[in-house]
């Protein structure tokens, strides 16, 4: 595959969710529980989670009481988040570049780096005021980022993951402040070829997005202990916003 827009394919693949098995609830309702304490939203508060893949962030933001929408491009994902449905939290394919809803959410999260695939610089900036559109006066916007300077420093150009008997040889290189991931594999002797390209924004990026749309930027944190976000040895760069 080799298309400008390759997530919408590889997000809807099995394969994606094989290759990223690591991410598990524990995690997401560890973080969801530091954000929220952080935010100290109202116990029923309208949250979109932005980007929802399978749902495990907003499972967890439901889990405490809020009424919560995800959205995702991935038809595929939606369908299994949406088996766990309920009067206070729906699922919706989407795409973010799509307006949704107006002055409606209290908090709006984009979460574990699902943000910055697009090969249109602006439609990053599309996000940004969809994101403002959608938000109440005074509303959240959570986004959780990986660091880029730390991820440029410790750059490993070809790595191999094993997920039982299929073996993901990844070949990364940086390209126009991109990452450019190439992932090939072998599965019941047939070869399957997938790419990733995720923008390299730094603080500075995300903070010219917010101004532009309305937002001002109020926290920023460096894991999801919600430590103070340090350039060099971060883990993450988790940014609040504010409407």
């Amino acid at each position: 595959m080799n298309s400008a827009e390759w997530f919408k394919d590889w997000f809807n693949s099995p394969y994606y969710h094989l290759l990223y098995n690591n991410r598990n609830e524990d995690e997401a309702g560890f973080f969801i529980d530091n954000l929220c304490s952080h935010l100290n939203l109202a116990k029923d508060a309208r949250v979109w989670d932005l980007a929802c893949g399978k749902g495990r962030h907003a499972i967890a933001l439901n889990k405490k009481g809020f009424n919560v929408i995800g959205t995702d491009l991935s038809r595929n994902s939606i369908k299994e988040a949406s088996q766990n449905s309920n009067p206070t939290l729906d699922f919706y394919v989407h795409d973010m570049r799509d307006p949704f809803r107006i002055n409606y959410f209290d908090a709006v999260f984009n979460l574990f780096t699902s943000f910055g695939y697009f090969e249109n610089y602006n439609d990053n900036f599309t996000v940004f005021k969809n994101v403002a559109k959608a938000s109440k006066p005074n509303g959240y916007f959570v986004l959780d980022f990986f660091n880029s300077e730390k991820v440029i420093a410790g750059f490993k150009p070809n790595y191999i993951e094993q997920r039982g008997d299929i073996t993901f040889k990844i070949e990364k290189k940086i390209i126009n402040k991109a990452i450019l991931k190439h992932i090939e594999f072998k599965n019941n002797n047939k070869e399957y070829y997938f790419e990733e390209s995720v923008s390299l924004f730094n603080k500075d990026d995300f903070e010219d997005f917010a101004q532009k749309a309305g937002l001002t930027i109020e926290k920023v944190f460096g894991n999801y202990k919600l430590d103070n976000f340090d350039p060099q040895t971060s883990e993450r760069l988790i940014l609040v916003f504010k409407k």
